[in-house]
C-alpha cells in the first residue's frame, strides 16, 4: 500500500486530522503510546510521530492503528467536525504523478452486504426506486452529467465528480434533466 501524500512545504489536511483522531481515541481507550503501538504492530516513534503530523504514514499502518482501537479506517482520517462518515472528502493517498491520487469520499458499517452498481441514464430519463427496508444506505459518485436525485420531494443536483450518501429507506428518483449522457455509481449498503 502507498502512503498518505506528505508535502515538504505544507502537511496536507489528511495528517493533521490522522493526528488529533489518534490521539484522541488513543486517550479516550486509555492506552498508553507504547501499547497501542504494540497492539499496532509500529514503534512507539512511528506513533509519537503520527500524533505529531510529521510522518508519511502508510495505508496498512493506519488500518493496523484503526483494528487496535477498534475502530473504522475512515475514523482516523475524517475531519473532526464532520459529525458523520457519509462525507469525508480527504486525500488519503498521492503517487508520484499529480494525477495518482485516492480520496476516501464516504464510509458506511455495513451488516450484510455491499452492491456496486454503474448506472447511465440518456437526457431526460429517470429511474423511480421504491424505498428500501430500513438500515439501508446508498452511496453516489457521478463520473460524467449532472444527475438530480429526488428524496421526498426534495430535490439535489449532483455533477460530475461530487457525490452523495443518503438513507434508501424512502422514496428516490434518479433523473437526467440534461441534455447530455449522465453516469453515476451507486453502492448500496445493507
Amino acid at each position: 500500500m502507498g502512503n498518505i501524500l506528505h508535502n515538504d512545504d505544507e502537511r496536507p489536511n489528511v495528517l493533521v486530522h490522522v493526528a488529533g483522531n489518534v490521539h484522541r481515541l488513543r486517550r479516550d481507550a486509555r492506552l498508553s503510546q507504547q501499547a497501542l503501538a504494540d497492539a499496532a504492530r509500529v514503534s512507539r516513534r512511528m506513533l509519537v510521530n503520527i500524533e505529531k503530523g510529521d510522518v508519511n504514514v502508510s495505508l496498512n499502518t493506519l488500518d493496523r492503528i484503526a483494528e487496535a482501537l477498534g475502530v473504522l479506517f475512515y475514523a482516523l482520517v475524517q475531519p473532526p467536525e464532520t459529525p458523520d462518515s457519509a462525507r469525508i472528502d480527504e486525500l488519503a493517498w498521492a503517487g508520484a504523478h499529480p494525477d495518482s491520487h485516492a480520496r476516501l469520499l464516504a464510509s458506511k458499517p455495513a451488516r450484510n452486504e455491499v452492491e456496486l452498481w454503474a448506472w447511465s441514464l440518456a437526457p431526460g430519463e429517470r429511474y423511480e426506486s421504491p424505498a428500501d427496508p430500513a438500515g439501508w444506505q446508498e452511496m453516489l459518485v457521478v463520473t460524467a452529467g449532472t444527475l438530480t436525485l429526488m428524496l421526498e420531494n426534495q430535490s439535489r443536483t449532483i455533477a460530475a465528480g461530487d457525490f452523495h450518501v443518503f438513507s434508501s429507506d424512502r422514496e428516490h428518483v434518479y433523473a437526467n434533466e440534461t441534455d447530455t449522457r449522465l453516469t453515476f455509481i451507486r453502492n448500496v449498503i445493507y
